[in-house]
């Protein structure tokens, strides 16, 4: 364990050190696959390659969306990458996203096959391949365009910066901590004071823009990621709260929340996704694939 109050950096760091905490042991400082392993292939036009995180989470509740509005051609079957036993690094995973991050997709209703990773490229691409969620042309796409990149640059922050010192760190650091608190809470009140004049992100319609931050910024103050909605005194920012509230009773949103997630209750698992009736199967079914 590394003593926060008498670490010195090397001249030349070295990549031998035992970093801990949850994520430790499949960090690593090179890229490229670590294993042979071929992606499978279901019946749907898109194929996605996930987990149940909120980056995962986003683009399951876009499908979910699409489908909900009538789009056929959203079909898809959901592939569940587990992190924890390291999928992401298996080479036909590294040669759809050579970031070797969930989540991946790959559009086989053209020819050749495209893949697009980065979730928020996913939820441009989707939202322009169906010209849904995502205003034309105009400044509605503007702003819409705004708050999705906003969340794509300010997220970081919250993941990888407060949530890792809050929660899975290996040991409890107070300058880290203090530091991306200060960062989220000032993050949180952004979107309250956006929230304030509008019923979503960009306006008065929900949008992609909505959909890449509720996964994020609803579970926060929902109290489902990280635990950490008392901490921050998230009830304080009330229009964050009405908005993480609304979109959270979406049919759509409920449905693609679950999608391959690991965690939680049974009934709030499933661990693939390749037809809408997946839905309706015994949860304890759902959670074990």
């Amino acid at each position: 364990m590394l003593d926060e109050d008498s670490y010195t950096p090397p001249r030349i760091w070295k990549p031998d050190t035992e970093l801990g905490g949850t994520w430790g042991s499949i960090n690593r400082p090179v890229a490229g696959a670590t294993h042979e392993r071929e992606l499978p292939r279901g019946r749907h036009p898109l194929q996605l390659y996930s987990q149940g995180t909120p980056n995962g989470n986003k683009v399951t509740i876009l499908l979910e969306e699409l489908l909900a509005s009538g789009h056929e051609g959203a079909e898809y079957d959901a592939w569940l990458i587990n992190i924890n036993e390291k999928d992401q690094f298996g080479s036909g995973f590294v040669e759809l996203n050579p970031n070797s991050k969930i989540p991946a997709l790959l559009d086989v209703s053209v020819d050749p096959p495209r893949r697009v990773f980065e979730s928020g490229a996913i939820l441009l691409y989707l939202a322009e391949k169906f010209g849904e969620f995502l205003p034309a042309d105009g400044p509605e796409r503007t702003e819409t365009l705004n708050w999705l990149f906003w969340q794509m640059g300010s997220t970081p922050y919250l993941g990888g910066g407060f949530g890792h010192f809050y929660k899975y760190a290996p040991y409890p650091m107070a300058y880290p901590i203090n530091r991306y608190t200060m960062e989220v809470k000032r993050q949180l009140d952004v979107l309250d004071r956006q929230l304030a004049g509008n019923a979503y992100l960009a306006g008065d319609e929900y949008s992609i823009a909505d959909i890449a931050a509720w996964p994020w910024y609803g579970g926060l103050v929902l109290g489902t990621v990280y635990g950490a909605a008392e901490f921050l005194e998230a009830q304080g920012y009330t229009h964050v709260m009405r908005w993480a509230r609304e979109i959270r009773e979406r049919p759509a949103v409920q449905r693609g929340w679950k999608v391959n997630r690991l965690s939680g209750k049974p009934e709030n698992r499933l661990r693939e996704r390749h037809d809408a009736a997946d839905f309706d199967r015994a949860p304890e079914e759902s959670a074990t694939g």
